[in-house]
């Protein structure tokens, strides 16, 4: 069961999300959803009584079968959606096992950008 709050009509929803670089950290891995249009930082739900950093690795180890060191908390992201609020902590990660291999995704890229630069709102990558 993951952590969300319901009040009337209006949610309060609990998520985790990571950048995570290639080896010379030029990189940042992206996802495509299957039934969405763009593509998104690996991450989800936090559990009940999971914390932030277990619930990250969980997810990207259930999307993209390997295992990550997270590194540190970047920022929490705060933003109200007309039908719920989004909490969400975003960390630094870094792959320490495992091939990528996508489990519950169409697609993933290796997209160019600098590390100093936080990517959100990236509605479709170029091919």
């Amino acid at each position: 069961m993951d952590v969300r709050y319901t009040n009337d009509d209006y949610q309060f929803l609990l998520r985790v999300s990571t950048l995570i670089f290639n080896e010379d950290e030029s990189k940042v891995l992206l996802f495509n959803v299957t039934d969405r249009s763009f593509y998104m930082l690996p991450g989800g739900k936090i559990n009940e009584l999971e914390e932030s950093i277990d619930a990250i690795k969980r997810e990207v180890k259930e999307e993209l079968d390997i295992e990550i060191v997270v590194e540190e908390l970047i920022d929490t992201i705060e933003y109200d959606y007309p039908t719920f609020h989004l909490s969400m902590d975003c960390f630094w990660a870094e792959i320490i096992s495992g091939d990528l291999v996508l489990t519950e995704h169409e697609a993933a890229k290796w997209f160019l950008e600098h590390r100093d630069r936080v990517i959100f709102g990236i509605e479709k990558l170029p091919e």
